[in-house]
């Protein structure tokens, strides 16, 4: 486990909600990292300090038209309707909805169906099993666009994940990882589908050597161009950490080399507490930095950020924390593209329950004190 690290690591078969099995039906368990405070390793001494706030202008629209002096025909016209934000799809299998189904009984059944079990929520794929992966991949895609909704996947299987930590596995070295991915991208389908590409692979290189994380990143970045490839409407997001990690300048450096600029944009917060304002502010200094198309866009985590992360940066099942904003596509935020669940509310750090178990208990707590 690497204590400098800052992102609290969802549990693979469960921190991200639910998984799909490989060939012998095991998980991956992922578990929480201590939060310190962000650092620039390369900005000599100024680490930490934060950025301005971005300007009034990253936080526009790119492409508006600018006002004229004198409305011509057109201006006057009545704007077409905005189509409608596409809905998010609820994978019908998962931890949680499993217990809810076994314990018709229980007095905490109904605040935790409806406050947990009723939303959609992220697919992981976090085991090395890649002669199902396509299978298991595409019954997900399939699944969702028969309901026209839009899946979210977790790509979790790169080499030296979580830097031989508590969620160590993936794909045994990058060859095999550049198949794998060969594999998960073959069962995208054509739909619109969003990829959380690779959580803390990026933020997280500080504990590889300079030649090792040059050829993750560069792992990172083919694995990007693979997937859009074989689904142009793939919506591909790349490792941020969170607000409390890496500084924008550095993170933003490493999501360049990692080819992040031609994607869809950004993740942050991924099983963490970090509050929503935080993260938005932080995305879009990360997003004006990282540079690409203005279409650039983040989405942030808001499982369990409604209160916040505790003072004490206590990261394992800390007490007090509570669901965050409801997962959509439709924030109403500039460059803020969706706020998801990736790390299902309930499953565990390792301290309410075993790591990447669902703990009714704890997901009572979140749900009902929100």
């Amino acid at each position: 486990m690497v204590v400098a690290a800052s992102v609290v690591v969802a549990v693979a078969s469960a921190a991200g909600t639910m998984t799909a099995l490989g060939e012998d039906g095991a998980d991956d368990r992922r578990t929480a990292r201590h939060d310190a405070p962000r650092t620039d390793p390369s900005a000599a001494g100024s680490a930490g300090s934060p950025l301005p706030s971005p300007s009034a202008t990253s936080a526009t629209p790119s492409g508006s038209p600018s006002p004229s002096a004198s409305p011509t025909p057109s201006a006057t016209r009545k704007p077409r309707a905005a189509a409608a934000p596409a809905r998010l799809h609820h994978h019908p299998e998962s931890q949680v909805l499993d217990w809810v189904r076994d314990h018709p009984d229980d007095p905490r059944r109904a605040v935790v169906e409806s406050r947990i079990a009723s939303r959609p929520a992220a697919v992981w794929f976090a085991d090395y099993a890649p002669g199902t992966l396509t299978s298991r991949v595409r019954a997900v895609t399939s699944g969702a666009a028969a309901q026209g909704r839009v899946p979210v996947l977790v790509a979790y299987a790169i080499p030296d994940r979580d830097c031989g930590g508590a969620s160590e596995g993936g794909a045994p070295d990058l060859d095999a990882y550049a198949g794998w991915i060969d594999r998960f991208a073959a069962g995208l389908g054509s739909r619109e589908t969003v990829v959380i590409l690779e959580p803390d692979s990026i933020a997280q290189t500080d504990c590889l050597s300079a030649d090792r994380r040059d050829a993750r990143l560069a792992a990172l970045a083919r694995a990007g161009r693979v997937l859009r490839a074989a689904n142009p409407k793939a919506r591909v997001y790349y490792d941020a950490g969170h607000s409390h990690w890496n500084s924008p300048a550095h993170q933003a450096a490493l999501l360049r080399q990692a080819g992040a600029a031609s994607s869809a944009g950004i993740f942050s917060n991924v099983s963490n507490f970090r509050r929503t304002a935080d993260e938005i502010v932080y995305d879009r200094q990360v997003l004006d930095l990282l540079g690409g198309p203005p279409g650039l866009g983040a989405v942030i985590d808001t499982s369990r950020n409604g209160n916040g992360a505790p003072a004490d940066g206590e990261w394992c099942d800390p007490d007090g924390r509570t669901i965050g904003r409801a997962p959509t596509l439709d924030t109403g935020e500039p460059r803020i593209d969706g706020y998801l669940w990736v790390k299902l509310p309930g499953e565990s750090d390792g301290c309410k329950g075993a790591a990447g178990e669902f703990s009714p208990s704890y997901a009572y707590e979140l749900a009902s004190s929100s």
